[in-house]
């Protein structure tokens, strides 16, 4: 995936694409990204590709 946006921004995409999200379903440490991305997909009801999925496309805005 080719990161085009920062963090910032695909937060706010995310926030506005799903308005039951919450500044603390973002809020990781430093090298628990991928804990945080669990968290998101199990919320979102989504698989950890269509999560992926997910993500590339917010690049593409």
């Amino acid at each position: 995936m080719n990161i085009v946006r920062s963090w910032r921004e695909q937060k706010v995409m995310l926030k506005w694409r799903f308005p039951f999200l919450n500044d603390t379903d973002f809020v990781f440490d430093e090298g628990e990204r991928e804990t945080m991305l669990q968290k998101l997909s199990k919320k979102l009801n989504l698989s950890r590709q269509d999560m992926e999925s997910l993500l590339a496309e917010i690049q593409l805005y």
